[in-house]
């Protein structure tokens, strides 16, 4: 999707043009991948504007960073405001926030050491991202996700995201919408940037961080929403013919909200619609960051903006 541009982004706490966000092309992170980020949901309400989970995210920008050995001279407290700052300097919502901290201009060299980190924050209006209307239609990609002992996939990386973008480049290349990444030991992972739901028999399963998943914010709001709904959850490995056999499906990710799939491998999903399980998840996922139920888990911190019309789910 194009990017619509906004004012102003926050870098290393201050708010700055646009177009004045620019990094030299020898810095670390242009030649070796070593940045770590976020992606984070502004939703509009009734007369009012939510960030979802902020807190949550900022959390795992600084673990991520942590894994990685990159120091944040920043709080989780801070980036958080960071971000409020920034949606209500440019005073746009809906909008999707990216957080980013990267090695920047300073040595080359594998060792990152002695680059400097960079912070920037920027927002802008971003829809739907997983195309179509009716259900996604995803493959099983011939591109297996990292090993847990090459890459650490809790570590929300940039350089993880080149594997993304052979899956997902794969797919769309093939006709499909998405695709699904097998782990080296061939079950189930996730997609190329969403985390993974099937329901069999009345229960819900997800794919464990074991199996190189990244411990994603809205799949862990999901498994909260079962658990209040009362639906059955298993997170186990899951053989890639549960894909073909499962009753329901659907992704879940900042990006990707909720989606259920209508077709694996043009298999369709039960009967391609989307179902009870996954209808209830969704609409109470929904029904929460657009201010149509209560926000009683406090998923949603208040933003002072002038919000647009709702996108579309």
């Amino acid at each position: 999707m194009p990017i619509q541009t906004t004012t102003n982004i926050w870098h290393n706490g201050n708010l700055i043009p646009w177009d004045k966000a620019q990094i030299h092309v020898m810095s670390h992170v242009v030649h070796y991948g070593s940045s770590v980020f976020e992606g984070i949901r502004c939703y509009a309400q009734p007369n009012a504007a939510g960030i979802f989970r902020l807190p949550e995210h900022m959390a795992r920008l600084v673990d991520s960073a942590k894994i990685y050995r990159m120091p944040l001279p920043y709080t989780v407290e801070q980036l958080s405001t960071a971000v409020i700052d920034v949606v209500e300097a440019n005073g746009v919502a809906p909008c999707y926030i990216r957080p980013i901290a990267f090695r920047g201009y300073g040595e080359l060299g594998v060792n990152p050491l002695k680059s400097p980190v960079e912070v920037y924050v920027a927002n802008y209006p971003w829809g739907k991202y997983v195309p179509g209307t009716s259900g996604a239609d995803v493959c099983v990609s011939s591109w297996s996700r990292l090993a847990p002992n090459t890459m650490p996939t809790l570590a929300k990386a940039g350089a993880n995201y080149m594997n993304s973008q052979l899956i997902r480049m794969e797919a769309e290349i093939n006709g499909y919408s998405e695709g699904i990444g097998l782990d080296t030991n061939g079950y189930l992972s996730e997609g190329s940037g969403e985390n993974l739901f099937l329901v069999r028999g009345g229960v819900l399963y997800t794919t464990p961080l074991a199996n190189s998943v990244l411990n994603g914010i809205t799949r862990s709001s999901v498994l909260t929403l079962a658990k209040q709904l009362g639906i059955e959850v298993v997170e186990q490995a899951l053989p890639r013919e549960m894909l073909y056999i499962c009753d329901e499906a659907f992704f879940t990710g900042t990006a990707a909200e909720v989606t259920h799939l209508r077709s694996v491998d043009r298999i369709l999903v039960g009967d391609g619609t989307m179902g009870p399980i996954t209808k209830a998840l969704h609409d109470e996922f929904f029904g929460i960051v657009h201010g149509t139920l209560p926000d009683r888990y406090n998923w949603l911190t208040p933003v002072n903006v002038k919000v647009a019309e709702p996108v579309g789910v």
